[in-house]
């Protein structure tokens, strides 16, 4: 669809733009300042308004964060039906969000609301970077490892929710990741060596190792067993709960991903899952990446290598055991 609107003149401030897969736009401000600027709503994942709130903030505010700056500034989109619904579940919103806001030092100046049949929620955002020292999801070098800062299985979770097949302490993990800020995680990777960033989110794992894949000229791998899960992951999959976004994934990426003969469907489906505030993915070189794993341990955040950056070969990504 983008393909067929009319080419934008070129403008050289435009750092990153729509031309990339990239999770956020950079335009340069002065010789020493850009701005991050990124969008993201979404209709309710969880019954809880205040939960919700959390979540959609936490999962916009991520791209920032993916592209190594520093959030300052969001508006709030807003489609609600208030006359439905009144205006206390709204407020529950937006105060949760406002919550993830003030966390990440960021402020909230205002927003758009429209009256709207189904709930949606999201955040405009506009963080700083310096001009030189941004990260995108190309770059990724041969001999790089690949690690992962939250687990997988938010998607297959949240839809064991709805169908009320979740415990409540499953419940209360996904959650809890969902509305964890990549803030600690994007700060501490400010002292290493990163050659490519991205945070997991709509096209799953293997999606967005994908774009990183493409965009780098180069083909990863990764070890399945290494990947940390959800609890109640796996169970579920092999009960067929998986998002219509995960398995349409996993058809996008079925010319682009090779999986090792002992990967189950459910296993592909879990790394194809489609989700909601994910964590970073990054691709550094190995010496640093333990170090990377241990200070990100002293911040409560469990990070782990789950592949490695090959060659390009014929398949952008392979999925060992």
């Amino acid at each position: 669809m983008l393909r067929q609107l009319p080419p934008q003149p070129f403008n050289e401030a435009l750092l990153v733009g729509s031309e990339s897969s990239d999770d956020g736009g950079i335009y340069q401000l002065t010789d020493d300042l850009a701005m991050v600027q990124t969008v993201d709503y979404f209709t309710p994942i969880v019954d809880d308004p205040y939960q919700f709130g959390q979540i959609a903030a936490a999962n916009a505010l991520s791209d920032v964060y993916a592209m190594g700056g520093t959030p300052k500034t969001v508006l709030n989109i807003v489609g609600f039906p208030i006359k439905k619904l009144g205006s206390e579940i709204l407020t529950d919103i937006l105060s949760g969000a406002q919550n993830k806001v003030i966390e990440a030092g960021a402020v909230t100046v205002g927003g758009h609301s429209i009256d709207d049949q189904e709930p949606k929620f999201g955040l405009s955002v506009t963080g700083i970077v310096h001009p030189k020292k941004y990260w995108t999801n190309k770059g990724a070098k041969e001999g790089d490892v690949m690690v992962l800062t939250k687990p997988l299985g938010v998607g297959i979770l949240t839809t064991g929710i709805k169908r009320k097949m979740v415990s409540a302490d499953q419940e209360k993990d996904v959650i809890e990741v969902m509305s964890m800020l990549n803030k600690s995680a994007a700060e501490v990777l400010q002292d290493f060596h990163p050659h490519a960033v991205t945070d997991v989110t709509g096209f799953g794992l293997m999606g967005h190792a994908f774009e990183m894949a493409k965009g780098s000229d180069v083909s990863i791998e990764f070890s399945y067993s290494s990947i940390p899960l959800l609890e109640g992951t796996k169970e579920l999959a092999a009960k067929g709960v998986i998002p219509g976004g995960s398995k349409a994934n996993h058809h996008w990426l079925e010319d682009k991903v090779h999986y090792d003969p002992s990967i189950t469907m459910e296993d592909q489906w879990i790394v194809c899952d489609a989700i909601t505030s994910g964590g970073l993915l990054v691709s550094l070189p190995e010496g640093e990446a333990e170090k990377y794993i241990e200070v990100l341990g002293l911040h409560s955040i469990s990070a782990r290598i789950i592949g490695r950056v090959l060659t390009k070969q014929k398949w952008s990504i392979l999925v060992e055991k």
